[in-house]
């Protein structure tokens, strides 16, 4: 169980609904910011069923590459990445996450924490954040991220509605936690995703970053006993959960072209890679 708390409390400042998230070293080190931007519930796409690769069932996403593992009462999901560069010369004013957490796959709510890799115009931009979705995602800019660093994180539930998110930039050995209330979590699933944010003036997905390749798990951070999640009768690597795992392949919402391709998992049961494709 993690500790609860991490140095003192964080005060909150609202930016408009809409507004370009700053470069995350504008802001001060003690600060969380209200981040225009979240990552949505996984929003299936329509109309070509789920198929069967390598024994793990793949299904199509609009705003979700990765893998999943479902079950019905998840106390914990742990992961590691290694933040990508983003080509903002190629894909400018778009957007990428990557996270790990709790719900989402076929429930309402989902209790995450991640980073980005943005393209404010074509500058890039790098940061940190949390989510207890359907509140707004927080920026956490008391870690500063660039790319390559490796990142490690957890979600864990405490008890009844709280859960407590904790997130480490392994390579500064800059770390935060914070515990949050989600009304109504099923506790169904869990997730390492990479994500096109949601959203425009319609409520729609965002366009997603050229991010290239971003790496998951222990084969590619160093960080052992990542990529695995606990479960009622379950504890360990995303494989352990047999059929019960899923690969999400990101498509476009239109056309149904790839825009993110998750790789099969590597011999350790949990490391993977997320390769972009298109916006």
């Amino acid at each position: 169980m993690l500790a609860k708390g991490f140095g003192s409390l964080l005060a909150l400042a609202i930016v408009p609904a809409l507004a370009q998230v700053p470069n995350v070293s504008a802001f001060q080190p003690a600060a969380s910011v209200v981040v225009p931007r979240q990552r949505a519930p996984r929003k299936v796409y329509p109309g070509v069923p789920a198929y069967v690769v390598d024994n793990v069932t793949v299904e199509e996403s609009t705003n979700w590459s990765g893998y999943a593992v479902t079950g019905t009462s998840f106390t914990s999901a742990k992961g590691s990445w290694v933040i990508p560069t983003v080509n903002c010369t190629k894909t400018p004013n778009t957007y990428a996450a990557f996270w790990v957490g709790i719900d989402g796959w076929t429930s309402d709510t989902v209790e995450q924490t991640g980073t980005d890799s943005d393209c404010d115009g074509k500058s890039p931009s790098y940061y940190a954040w949390y989510e207890f979705y359907p509140a707004a995602s927080v920026l956490i800019s008391s870690i500063k991220v660039t790319p390559g660093d490796v990142m490690t994180a957890e979600v864990v539930w405490d008890s009844g509605t709280e859960f407590t998110i904790a997130i480490k930039n392994k390579t500064t050995g800059k770390s935060f936690t914070k515990a949050g209330h989600v009304s109504g979590a099923k506790r169904s699933s869990a997730e390492w995703i990479a994500e096109a944010p949601c959203c425009t003036n319609s409520g729609g997905i965002l366009p997603l970053s050229d991010f290239r390749t971003v790496d998951f798990g222990q084969d590619y951070s160093d960080v052992t006993g990542t990529n695995d999640a606990s479960d009622s009768g379950i504890t360990g690597p995303i494989s352990d959960f047999g059929s019960d795992v899923f690969r999400s392949l990101m498509v476009n919402g239109n056309s149904g072209a790839d825009e993110a391709v998750p790789s099969v998992l590597t011999s350790d049961g949990s490391s993977f890679t997320v390769t972009w494709d298109s916006e």
